[in-house]
């Protein structure tokens, strides 16, 4: 199934159903009083989060959703019927953003919510809902209230347990791909991922969720190559791994180029716990792979794993690191609030 991340897509709420005007005609009934009843009220617009979903391929060939009206009312005080609502199905970590692409409407990280985007419009009253005691015979009614319509943008962030980042053929793929039974598209060349893959990675008996994303380059977090897309879906992840490719002749100038991008997109990304590890050292001599990661822990202030992702050299290691992060930050967001109250 082609992955899809983006979609922008027209609701249109039903609009209630009008009123009725009818008097109630019997034998020998020569003054039967009003009996119009009410319209139905029309339907509405849902969004909800299904399992099993990891794309948005099913907006791009249908852009319109449109709930049901409702019905008229009819003679003797009889409702009109509600319009149907109609329900769009998201995967989740799906965001909903109005027509200006900017204001958050909803976010959706779990199984199972549902969250209305447009209300169906309200039926119109019957001219039984008029009568009173000076008026025995009222002549009018009310039509049902217009839906609503609006155009809003869905956006899919992946949630995973750790990301991966790196510029463009640093091994990433690689990486998830002999740590994980994922099958991303592994080549020589540069963008070779053209769109994010999820691996459950396994280390210890114990399993998390990796994304892969496409590789950055300088500028992605003003949206050169698609980089201000790609680096949403790690905006979610507990923890980064950062992929240096040590066959690379400006490794040390690639490592900042990826910092600097993370810094500038924002949403955190600076603030999350990351692992760097020097991909490919099984093409390298052992005396340059030292001086390489002397260099790599030098400017990034950090250890730094020894790895090589196609050999499977030091994957373990890393996992290990990586789940370490993970757990760290379970137990943060489990950790009770302390109270400012009672700080002494």
């Amino acid at each position: 199934m082609k992955f899809l991340d983006l979609a922008k897509v027209t609701i249109r709420s039903g609009s209630g159903g009008n009123g009725c005007i009818s008097f109630r005609r019997e034998k020998f009934v020569e003054y039967g009083g009003p009996d119009g009843g009410d319209g139905g009220r029309g339907g509405d617009v849902w969004v909800e989060t299904v399992d099993g979903l990891n794309t948005l391929i099913d907006y791009r060939y249908q852009q319109h959703f449109f709930a049901k009206n409702g019905r008229s009312g009819a003679g003797r005080g009889m409702t009109g019927g509600a319009g149907d609502d109609i329900v769009l199905r998201v995967p989740v970590g799906t965001e909903i953003f109005d027509e200006d692409e900017e204001t958050l409407l909803a976010d959706l990280t779990e199984v199972g919510q549902r969250v209305r985007l447009a209300r169906g419009g309200n039926g119109g009253w019957g001219n039984l809902q008029f009568k009173t005691s000076t008026n025995q015979a009222p002549r009018r009614a009310n039509p049902g209230q217009p839906g609503v319509e609006r155009m809003v943008l869905l956006r899919l962030k992946l949630i995973a347990d750790s990301g991966l980042v790196g510029l463009p053929n640093a091994g990433k793929s690689t990486f998830l791909a002999a740590t994980s039974n994922a099958k991303p598209k592994i080549a020589d060349y540069p963008f070779t991922t053209l769109h994010p893959n999820l691996g459950v990675v396994g280390v210890d008996n114990h399993e998390f969720v990796m994304a892969d994303i496409p590789g950055l380059i300088e500028g992605a977090h003003e949206g050169k190559g698609l980089g201000d897309q790609f680096l949403g879906h790690i905006e979610r992840c507990a923890v980064l791994l950062h992929l240096v490719d040590g066959a690379a002749p400006s490794f040390i100038e690639d490592f900042h180029t990826i910092r600097a991008e993370l810094s500038e997109y924002g949403a955190g990304l600076d603030e999350k716990p990351i692992i760097t590890a020097l991909n490919k050292c099984d093409a390298l001599p052992e005396e340059d792979v030292e001086t390489a990661i002397a260099m790599l822990e030098e400017a990034s202030g950090e250890t730094v794993y020894r790895l090589s992702a196609a050999a499977g050299q030091g994957t373990t290691e890393v996992l290990r690191a990586i789940r370490a992060e993970i757990l760290a930050a379970r137990a943060r967001e489990n950790a009770p609030e302390e109270d400012e109250a009672w700080k002494p």
